[in-house]
């Protein structure tokens, strides 16, 4: 069955080759089929669209108004269907991507670096927040992924682990002595206490396996930075709870000491985060193939 668009197309090519032979050969159809789709779309309109002449066919008056109109439309969806090339070949476009300032820095950075290089066309938003303003912004279509500390309580959300992590605690050169030797979580507590803020996924994970082992905590300080956990315990303020993983820079200087602990907490994990309702763009599939080939 010939659709209503491609009898509007045999009618463009027509108009356009003013005669039926020609647009026949441009089709690759056959003359009759040509006529057959004329006749056709002539009958569905209930108008003559072509007047015939022995040197080909030229348009009636209506036929001359619905040329205007279709050969725009079709001109429209022509650029549409570029267009839809364009971003199948990540010619253009745009990836969205959450995620928070301390996995931005210590994790993301390499891989938005590589993304550019090999697609410099797209462009690339990033929003920062915490875990769970990142899940909103999932939800609310603001991002199409993002990079979070996992485990999130949330089954709308698909999560692909990345990079398991580990927290620890760092001090100065104040605490040297009393950390000269293992200590238990217990032990640990005693000291004050530089912790991120309660509202963060991080902080939630490390609360939830001490309050496990029986302990409450009273932190001396609620920082909302990975960075200023590792400078408060630079001046010795106190003990910080930190990735271990983002934490190198300091430990490797040995700037910060990582307190030998008796129990370590368990590892968790950073990973890729989109919704289960929503297909991942060709744009953002990409991104997250340059992530799985180098983890």
């Amino acid at each position: 069955m010939v659709s209503k668009l491609d009898l509007y197309k045999v009618f463009c090519i027509v108009g356009k080759a003013n005669s039926f032979s020609k647009a026949a050969k441009e089709l690759h159809m056959t003359q009759p089929a040509v006529s057959q789709a004329i006749m056709q779309l002539e009958r569905e309109l209930d108008t003559h669209l072509f007047k015939r002449t022995p040197r080909g066919v030229s348009f009636t008056n209506e036929g001359s108004l619905l040329f205007k109109y279709v050969h725009s439309a079709i001109n429209l969806i022509d650029a549409g269907e570029e267009k839809i090339l364009e971003f199948k070949n990540l010619t253009t476009g745009e990836l969205n991507v959450g995620v928070g300032d301390t996995i931005s820095r210590y994790f993301l950075l390499p891989y938005l670096e590589d993304f550019r290089n090999k697609y410099p066309n797209i462009k690339i938003k990033v929003l920062n927040g915490t875990t769970l303003e990142l899940c909103s912004f999932l939800k609310s279509g603001e991002v199409d992924l993002a990079i979070c500390n996992l485990p999130i309580d949330d089954s709308s959300i698909v999560q692909r682990p990345c990079l398991d992590i580990e927290d620890t605690f760092v001090y100065g050169e104040k605490y040297k002595k009393p950390f000269s030797k293992p200590v238990s979580l217990h032990e640990l507590v005693k000291f004050p206490l530089i912790f991120l803020e309660p509202k963060s996924n991080s902080r939630k994970y490390v609360d939830e396996q001490l309050s496990l082992q029986g302990i409450k905590i009273s932190p001396e300080f609620e920082l909302g930075s990975h960075n200023l956990l590792l400078e408060f315990a630079k001046i010795n303020l106190g003990v910080a709870c930190v990735t271990k993983e983002f934490s190198l820079e300091y430990l490797n200087k040995g700037v910060l000491r990582e307190v030998q602990l008796i129990e370590k907490i368990p590892k968790r994990s950073i990973g890729i985060c989109y919704l289960k309702s929503v297909h991942l763009s060709h744009t953002s599939t990409k991104f997250v193939e340059i992530i799985d080939n180098k983890i």
